[in-house]
């Protein structure tokens, strides 16, 4: 069949700080190629509409699947699959993608006979099969698959993550993936799930707390392969297992790979970890993503962190000491004060680290989101960018984006000022000696993208689709919010992930 993938538009914080490679869709591309069918891929964060439009012409596929990670790219997706609709009927266009999942029901009414299908949990084990099913009929038993019709079976996981291989080939303009001033920048998975259980995340619901690790063959091959010189790792949490981080090293080490790489992780794998880290920095790990989420005990609590201010404190210094700069990211309350945005901006002066604020935002198919939704001031899906405010805030909301607003521009004068770009001129000039203009852009985008007008002036705009509720039920059993169910039997025995490489996760209270 012909297969068109579509990856939807960037969001409010892309346009400024990264724009990373559907790395999920090029791994669905790759496993229906090599099932035998024709793919093309679109990418809305670097092409338009108007070539998605062209492609439709051109290609003219027999289906269409669109990847949504993100509640707020919902409204864009629905709206072009009744375009699609409109000039090929017969094409039969699904939905996937993580945040989809846990709506899948109610986005199908809201499409109104726009999307046929969604497919719940992971893409690469399901997409060859409802592509059969769509030639041959029977996609109500896909797994995984919602219809108007119904459920199907439950979603499969994979039983390995080394395969397939991305299909990094069908991405045009490649060079505009970047994040920060790894510009251009790929995408790497090493990991798979998350075995802590933070209230404000649905990483773990996702996958059930299941964890599985590529080969470090399948890893290291993998990595030989990309022609960027930076690498983005996207693990929830990297190296949370010494051993995995060790042995890819080796294999890159064996085979001299070196490349430029960021990646995420938590202070207390850091602190626990800090010699693989070490070893990686001798690979050229430059860059880290530090989820702090609170810079005192009463917020980590809340989140349910799992660790102190203490162990975040002291990842940071043994950050500066390994030579990695690092990002940290607080979660701004919408019960914020003014003063309390006063401490956090004086926080953020007080740190050579650069500090990333993100709005606390409930999701599906996070704890949150069955103990925060019913307070919710706006279902409008495009506010769910955790950069808009859609519970109460304790300040009017004018002023509250206006605080909002002031301490990220404080941030940004200190690490994406005149000053950085004097003192990036060297990465600056290097980039724009290969084309690469993404981080010089960077640099002076902000006050564009990021000012309390806009932000309130979202919230006027017409609303067409909106969230829904969940419904009214205590949450017993925590099993009952996943996607997938998390560890699968083989041979009689259970078995924590589902790559034949994983040994048992850690759990968030053992870990």
């Amino acid at each position: 069949m012909r297969l068109l993938l579509v990856h939807p538009s960037a969001l409010m914080y892309s346009e400024i700080f990264l724009r990373l490679e559907p790395l999920g869709l090029e791994r669905v591309a790759a496993a229906a190629r090599d099932a035998g069918h024709q793919v093309q891929v679109v990418d809305l964060q670097v092409l338009s509409h108007g070539d998605l439009r062209k492609d439709l012409r051109s290609f003219s596929p027999e289906a269409v699947g669109f990847s949504l990670n993100y509640l707020a790219n919902i409204p864009e997706a629905i709206d072009l699959a009744r375009g699609i609709k409109r000039a090929l009927p017969n094409c039969f266009v699904f939905f996937g993608g993580h945040s989809v999942s846990f709506v899948a029901r109610d986005v199908l009414e809201q499409a109104q006979g726009a999307v046929d299908a969604v497919v719940r949990g992971e893409g690469e084990p399901a997409i060859t099969l409802l592509l059969d099913a769509v030639r041959d009929g029977g996609v109500e038993d896909v797994p995984g698959i919602v219809t108007a019709q119904g459920h199907g079976p439950a979603p499969r996981m994979l039983h390995s993550i080394d395969d397939p291989r991305p299909a990094r080939d069908l991405m045009r303009h490649r060079r505009r993936y970047f994040i920060g001033e790894l510009d251009p920048c790929a995408s790497i998975e090493f990991t798979r799930g998350c075995p802590w259980d933070c209230s404000f995340c649905s990483a773990w619901t996702f996958y059930g707390r299941s964890y599985r690790k590529a080969s470090p063959q399948a890893a290291a091959e993998e990595l030989s392969g990309i022609q960027e010189p930076n690498v983005f790792i996207v693990d929830d949490v990297a190296f949370i297992r010494p051993e995995h981080g060790d042995a890819i090293a080796a294999e890159l080490e064996r085979r001299r790979v070196r490349k430029q790489y960021y990646l995420e992780t938590r202070s207390d794998v850091l602190l626990r970890n800090t010699e693989v880290f070490q070893r990686w920095t001798r690979l050229g790990l430059r860059y880290m993503f530090l989820g702090m989420e609170a810079i005192d005990a009463e917020g980590l609590d809340l989140y349910r962190k799992r660790v102190s201010p203490d162990d975040n404190f002291k990842a940071l210094e043994t950050a500066r000491s390994l030579g990695i700069s690092v990002a940290i990211n607080l979660i701004v309350d919408p019960a914020w004060d003014i003063e309390r945005f006063r401490v956090v901006r004086e926080f953020a002066l007080s740190v050579p680290e650069i500090v990333h604020l993100t709005v606390m935002t409930p999701y599906p198919g996070t704890e949150i989101w069955h103990t925060e939704s019913r307070r919710l001031t706006t279902r409008d899906y495009r506010l769910f960018d955790i950069q808009h405010a859609v519970v109460p805030t304790s300040l009017p909301l004018e002023v509250f984006y206006r605080e909002l607003v002031r301490t990220q521009a404080v941030i940004n004068r200190k690490h994406l000022g005149l000053r950085t770009a004097f003192a990036a001129a060297r990465t600056l000039s290097r980039n724009l000696l290969r084309g690469q203009t993404n981080f010089a852009r960077m640099l002076w985008k902000f006050n564009h993208v990021y000012n309390p007008q806009r932000q309130l002036a979202d919230h006027s705009r017409p609303v067409r689709y909106e969230l829904p509720l969940p419904p009214q039920t205590e949450i017993g059993d925590r099993r009952e919010l996943y996607i997938h169910a998390g560890p699968f039997r083989r041979s009689g025995r259970s078995v924590r992930g589902s790559a034949s490489t994983a040994d048992p996760a850690p759990r968030a209270d053992d870990a």
